[in-house]
Order: C-alpha cells, then structure tokens, then sequence
C-alpha cells in the first residue's frame, strides 16, 4: 500500500514538472513571438516620391476696374462710359477680340457730406464704379499688353484695380503620367535606402497623394501652394507621393 502511494507520487510530481516546462516554454515562444511582431511593427521607411512638369498657362484674365465721382447722376456716367469705351479701344489695339471682352461689374453709391455735428452740407456725392473683364486664352499677349496698361491712364481711365490672373487648364491631362512617376521615385528611394541598411524593400503598407501645385515657374518649391498659377504664364505642376514600405 506504501509503495502505491509512493509511486503515485511520483508520477504526479513527474506530470507537474511537465506542465512546468510546457508553460515555460509556451510562454518563452509567445514572447518572442510578440517581440519579432514587435521589431517588425517598426521595420518599414516612408519615402516621398515627387514629380514636376514646367507648363504655360493657357488662358489669361484680367479684370480692369474704374470710377467717377460727381455730384450728378447724368455727368458721370457720361464719363464712366468714356472710360469704358477707352479700355475697349485699348484692347481691340492690342489685337484682342470683341468677345473677348465683357462688362463684369457695375455699381453706384451715394454719400452725403456732413458737418462735425452731423448736419448735411452740400448736395450728395455720387459714385460710379464698373470693370470690364478681358478673357483670352492668347496669354503671350496678354502679358504684352498688361506691360503697357499705363496707357489706360492716358486715355483718361480712373483705374482702381486692375489684376490678370494667368491659368493652366490642362491638368487632368498631367495627372496619370505624373502620380505613376511620383510613386516610382519613392520606390527608388525606398530600395535606395534599402541597399543602405542591407535589407530588402516588402510590401507596400500605406500611400497618400499629395494634392496639386501650380506655381510660378521660377519660384520656390512649395508644397502648400495652391492650384493656380497666379501672375505669371511661366508655371510649374508639382505634386508629393508619400509611401510606407516594409523592410524584410
């Protein structure tokens, strides 16, 4: 009967020192499990793959606007229209088109003169205000001619502002080549990077387009400009391609 129980003993102790170990063990390849699951979390790169084209803007608009202040209705419109008529001229010299050119904006405002003590003094002031907006997509000429606009002023136009915007239209038509050439210049230098630390490029975790820049031409690069050209023909598309790759 002793000797029952002395081997049952033993045959417990030998089961629990069993399951020891297997936990040990178990526990010893969740671990490193865990830790390779760890290390290989934090083996990727994130490279950023750019692609530009120089273009020219492909239309041009420029808004010219103009006043008169008189203290009748009659004589300054009368001028205005004279105004009106001289940036017409002065377009039509420039080899622009009729239909080019077109009426914009037009408004009036009263005001009326006042003392210190708020009393009225005097009739009324009036003002006149128009712009007339000249659209083309003959940019080149545009330019030439925003060069001359001093002879608006000469011609008698009470110029308030007068702005051109020069536009690249064309965008859409760049966007494949240009995404395709951003993602292979991040692949490059992801395998460049690669080579460097003596290890292989995997699979691709994550990708985000930059949006579209249009600049100018001979500016800086800039990554937050926004999708217009601006004040010059002259113009550069750029966009940013930013990649995450494994590292085997």
């Amino acid at each position: 009967m002793f000797q029952k129980l002395q081997d049952n003993r033993v045959v417990l102790l030998g089961a629990v020192a069993i399951f020891a170990v297997g936990l040990t063990t178990s526990g010893y390849a969740l671990g490193d499990g865990l830790r390779r699951s760890k290390m290989a979390e934090h083996r990727s790169v994130t490279v950023r793959g750019v692609s530009e084209r120089d273009v020219t803007a492909d239309l041009a608009t420029w808004s010219v606007s103009f006043s008169h202040e008189g203290t009748e209705l009659g004589p300054v419109q009368q001028s205005v229209d004279q105004q009106a008529n001289a940036i017409r001229t002065f377009f039509k010299r420039a080899g622009f088109r009729p239909q080019d050119i077109t009426d914009s904006d037009v408004s009036m405002s009263r005001e009326q003169p006042r003392n210190k003590d708020g009393t009225p003094v005097g009739p009324q002031r009036l003002t006149v205000s128009r712009s007339i907006q000249l659209r083309t997509t003959d940019v080149l000429r545009a330019r030439e001619a925003y060069a001359r606009q001093a002879e608006l002023l000469r011609d008698g136009v009470e110029l308030s502002s007068t702005n051109v915007t020069y536009t690249f239209t064309g965008l859409n038509g760049l966007k494949p080549k240009m995404i395709a050439e951003a993602t292979r210049n991040a692949r490059q230098s992801a395998e460049q990077f690669a080579r460097d630390s003596g290890v292989d490029v995997g699979r691709l975790k994550s990708a985000s387009q930059g949006y579209f820049s249009v600049g100018p031409r001979d500016g800086e690069d800039c990554d937050d400009c926004g999708s217009t050209g601006g004040s010059t023909p002259f113009q550069k598309v750029r966009v940013v391609t930013t990649i995450d790759y494994d590292l085997g």
